[in-house]
Order: structure tokens, then C-alpha cells, then sequence
């Protein structure tokens, strides 16, 4: 079965800022598109990507706009990336040591993408791809920010000004003249058997302006799930509080049937209304151990509407109340507790 390709909710807030700014309904244009929507406030959790590439195409053609995908990138910062990714970065001495923690730590960004380097003559090319979406249409606006994420590292090193010789896309797709004009000295080629930027062999050996003096341990990276399972209890908590995508919504961005879905949370031992529970309870049992939230608030932001409801919901996973979970530190791992239902 196919998974969901997910990306970070960060990555598409500079999207809906584009949106904002020309007083475009992002709020209403997201949910048309199944999408979260306020990722503003849901940095760290995940969105379903393809939804959001068919998002972005039928946006710019209604607005107006051209090169949405480019529009959105400049608005794009190092920060918007990781945490673990910027702690790596930190650690690493020299550019070259950053571009292969950004090889490692892309797919805390994107489940199925892939970075990588390969020499060129004089050049390393910065290469990315994203298993299982070779042919659809409208991914330049994905490989845009593949392409401007190792560009932003490069500069953090050779300077705001510098652009790579070649910018290169998987997608059939030329930039319109305005966007060109922002990289007079850049070669675009389209139609690659992958996205890439081109980076001098020379400018690998720069030395990390930022890089922590200290010997503190960096960051260990544990790849995101890319099964179906793990992929849907990742995107999750990016809906709740507001409307959650149903069982055939799921199967569409799976692109599956419901029943092979349903069948593949069966040997799992879930069915969607339990997965959807366990996301729900984990969220709770993080934002009461991390916050001082009132129960209520915890109830309403993890989608509940009635206190009671999210009371007995929380209690059948648990074993024990929301206000006592609170009095009680020592139950602090949410796996642990879930397991008590079984």
C-alpha cells in the first residue's frame, strides 16, 4: 500500500502568508483542500503534501499569481527548518558538514524525500526527489523549497547574495520572467531526473561562522514513519481542534481504497476511531505535562467539544482522569499508558 507524503507544517506557512498578504481566503482555501488550517500554529506537526501541491496550483491559477511556489520560498528562513536539524547545523565545522546534516535530517521535514550530493566537475550538486510523485503535475511548487533549502545554507556561509549557477527541476516548469530576473546570473533547467542546485567544490571547505565551541552532544536523527499507520498519527494532531479528515479523505491521500486502509489499521490492531483516540490522549498528556492549561482547554484544543466526553475518553486509555494524570508526574509516558488499554 501507498503511504502519505507529509511535509511539516512550517513549510506551508509561508503559503498562507502570500495568501494573507493579498487578503486571499487562506483559512477557506485550505479547508477545500482537506488542509490544516492554521499551520501557523502547528509548526512541528505534519500536513498531507499532495493535497497541498494541488493546493497551490489551483490557488495561483484563481489569485492570479504567478510562481506561487517561488512567492512563498522567499519567505522561507533556516529557522522555519528542524530544531534538530539547527542543532546538527550548529555542530557542524564547515559547509560540507552542514549540506550532509541536511541530507540526514531532511526527512524530518518530508517523509519521503530525499537529499543527496553528487560531484559534478568543478561542482557538487545539492539533488532531491520525493519517492512516488515522479510525473504529477504542479511539483515545482514542492521543489522550490527542495531547492532554496540547501541555497539558504549555502548562504549562511558564502553570503545573502550568492545563487547557484544551476537551479534545476524535477517538474516540467519555467519560471516566469519576473522570478527569473531575481537570478540574472542562474541557469533554470526543467524536466531532470531530479531537483538540484550546483555548489563549487570550492566553497565546501568554508568554515561554519555559528559552530558551537563547545563539545555538547549532537542531535540524533530518528527518521519519521513512512508506513500508512505511522504516517496518518503523524498528521493528525495538525487537525485537531478543528475538522478532522474522515476515513475516505485518508484513503484518497493514500491513495488507496477505504477497505485496504481499514484492513491495513486492522493488522495493526486499530481502526481509525482508536488511532484517532490514541493521537487525541497523546497530545492531551503533552500539553498537560508541558503547560498549565485548565482541563477544558486541553479538552477543546485536542478537538473534544464536551469536557465529559474528553473525561471518559481519557480515562478509557489511561486508566485514570485528566486531573489525576496532572497530580500524578510520575505517569509521564503516553506510550506506556496507551498500552493499558490492550
Amino acid at each position: 500500500m501507498k503511504s502519505i507524503v507529509l511535509a511539516r507544517c512550517a513549510l506551508l506557512v509561508p503559503f498562507v502568508d502570500v495568501l494573507d498578504d493579498i487578503g486571499a481566503p487562506a483559512e477557506r482555501m485550505l479547508a477545500r483542500f482537506g488542509l490544516p488550517a492554521h499551520p501557523e500554529q502547528r509548526s512541528n506537526d505534519y500536513f498531507p503534501l499532495l493535497p497541498a501541491v494541488q493546493f497551490a496550483a489551483t490557488v495561483q491559477a484563481s489569485q492570479g499569481l504567478t510562481d506561487f511556489g517561488f512567492r512563498a520560498v522567499q519567505r522561507l528562513q533556516l529557522c522555519h527548518l528542524s530544531e534538530q536539524f539547527q542543532v546538527a547545523a550548529r555542530h557542524a565545522p564547515t559547509l560540507l558538514a552542514v549540506l550532509e546534516e541536511l541530507c540526514r535530517f531532511v526527512q524530518l521535514e518530508d517523509n519521503f524525500v530525499r537529499i543527496w550530493l553528487e560531484r559534478h566537475a568543478d561542482d557538487v550538486r545539492v539533488c532531491s526527489a520525493i519517492a512516488g510523485t515522479s510525473g504529477m503535475p504542479h511539483l515545482e511548487h514542492s521543489q522550490w523549497v527542495q531547492n532554496v533549502m540547501p541555497i539558504y545554507v549555502v548562504r549562511h556561509f558564502a553570503g545573502p547574495d550568492w545563487a547557484p549557477a544551476t537551479i534545476a527541476f524535477e517538474a516540467i516548469y519555467t519560471p516566469d520572467v519576473e522570478t527569473q530576473a531575481c537570478w540574472p546570473r542562474t541557469r533554470f533547467r526543467s524536466g531532470q531526473k531530479s531537483s538540484w542546485i550546483d555548489v563549487p567544490v570550492s566553497l565546501l571547505s568554508l568554515r561554519n561562522p555559528n559552530a558551537v565551541k563547545d563539545s555538547g552532544t549532537a542531535p540524533v536523527f530518528q527518521p519519521i514513519g513512512t508506513d500508512v499507520v505511522s504516517a496518518i498519527k503523524l498528521m493528525l494532531p495538525s487537525y485537531l481542534g478543528e475538522r478532522m479528515p474522515d476515513i475516505a479523505e485518508l484513503a484518497e491521500m493514500a491513495r488507496t481504497s477505504v477497505r485496504s486502509l481499514q484492513r491495513e489499521l486492522a493488522e495493526a490492531g486499530l481502526t481509525y476511531l482508536r488511532l484517532l483516540d490514541h493521537v487525541r490522549f497523546e497530545r492531551a498528556a503533552e500539553l498537560m505535562r508541558k503547560t498549565d492549561a485548565k482541563i477544558i482547554d486541553v479538552a477543546l484544543a485536542t478537538g473534544y467539544t464536551d469536557p465529559a466526553h474528553f473525561t471518559r475518553a481519557f480515562r478509557r486509555i489511561a486508566g485514570i482522569t485528566p486531573r489525576e494524570f496532572r497530580d500524578r508526574p510520575e505517569m509521564s509516558r503516553s506510550n506506556d499508558m496507551a498500552n493499558n488499554e490492550r
